[in-house]
């Protein structure tokens, strides 16, 4: 999808410089000028994700305009953290790749993401305190979004499968090498560590307290950064976050034809993206004239939990920290037949269980499934207010 190094390139890229001395001395001979060509380089290769603003496909209204320029500026905000400050795998640091701000693939208002960059030849300690999240997920990943738009699984571990201790702790070896106990496989592809914890009440119930190390043999402290280095790594950084916003544009674009009414997809196209094999993903897109409601209806199969939300189009999930636009099935009311029924409105209805449009007269939206039985497709329709 991007140019330049990809994010498989850059994460595999270890801080083992050399001694200070010989860093200095070989300044000229790694590049030839001072950097401030690197620097022009890379803001050169950054610029190119504003193609997806102008694609024909996209909303050119003043809303989804400027929330698309404040996506790229996200985009390249967690994209820097990621591949600069946290890329080197012999280290590996947790970090938020979203939250209530950063927001990518229609994010789970209900979530939190945790990722580290990692390496399938090396060995991994992960130790954590449950607490009272009720979901808690680890996957190990081959981070392709630079290159084409994919993020494969290499291994997958849930809560449910986990030895605890009685007080919540727990340890997870991460290896190609099969372990006893708690194993997250990596393979030789594997990247990138995702840690999803997934909340009913994030206000009421404690998340996991989760810390990871390397324990194969490796450098004692990072190496000296080099100019090459950080020229991999800021092109690295500019060609993820290109090919993020085109990936998710791509997938606005596929939705957009089947306009208020759940997108029957392959879920193994979700998977190959960095989705949870545990979860069946429903996409939408949906779009509405003033005084118009957006109504989902489903019977819920046997399940742990489902969630719904509503997204722009750039899939970012919306406000959730101070407008209604996501509901759950902790939070939901149900009809007295069992039944969901969803209102995507501008205001509440009096009926179902509301979402507020916030002031979007279009955009993308998201229905899981959480290790449900079966899969029943939301029935939807547009009504007048």
């Amino acid at each position: 999808m991007g140019v330049g190094p990809s994010v498989v390139e850059a994460s595999h890229c270890v801080n083992h410089g050399p001694a200070q001395g010989q860093q200095a001395e070989g300044w000229e001979q790694v590049m030839g000028e001072k950097l401030d060509a690197v620097w022009r380089e890379f803001c050169a290769e950054l610029a190119k994700a504003g193609e997806v603003l102008a694609r024909a496909e996209a909303p050119d209204n003043a809303l989804d305009q400027a929330e698309g320029l404040r996506y790229l500026s996200r985009l390249a905000r967690t994209s820097l953290n990621m591949l600069v400050d946290s890329s080197d795998p012999d280290f590996p640091r947790l970090f938020l790749l979203t939250d209530d701000k950063l927001k990518i693939g229609a994010d789970n208002p209900d979530n939190l993401y945790q990722q580290a960059v990692i390496a399938g030849d090396r060995t991994y300690r992960i130790r954590g305190k449950v607490n009272t999240v009720p979901y808690l997920s680890f996957g190990s990943k081959a981070n392709r979004y630079a290159i084409d738009g994919t993020m494969a699984s290499t291994g997958e571990i849930e809560l449910e499968q986990m030895q605890v201790d009685d007080d919540g702790s727990f340890e997870i070896i991460a290896s190609k090498q099969p372990q006893s106990g708690n194993w997250l496989p990596l393979a030789d592809d594997s990247t990138f560590l995702i840690v999803r914890q997934t909340f009913e009440d994030k206000a009421s119930q404690q998340a996991a307290e989760v810390a990871i190390e390397r324990i194969s043999d490796g450098p004692a402290v990072p190496g000296l950064l080099t100019p090459e280095k950080i020229r991999q790594q800021l092109l690295g950084a500019a060609a993820w976050t290109r090919g993020t916003a085109g990936t998710f544009a791509n997938w606005s674009e596929w939705f957009k034809p089947h306009v208020n009414r759940i997108y029957e997809g392959d879920q193994a196209v979700f998977q190959r993206a960095g989705g949870d094999p545990k979860i069946w993903y429903g996409h939408a897109y949906f779009e509405l004239q003033p005084g118009e409601a957006w109504v989902l209806e489903v019977m819920p199969p046997n399940c742990r939990m489902w969630n719904f939300q509503i997204d722009n189009w750039w899939m970012e999930s919306l406000d959730h920290v101070h407008q209604k636009v996501w509901v759950n099935s902790h939070q939901a009311r149900y009809e007295e037949d069992g039944r969901i029924v969803v209102v995507c409105a501008d205001h509440d209805p009096g009926f179902g269980n509301w979402v507020d449009l916030a002031g979007h007269r279009s955009g993308t939206a998201l229905w899981r499934w959480f290790e449900a039985e079966e899969f029943p497709v939301p029935q939807c329709r547009v009504v007048k207010l």
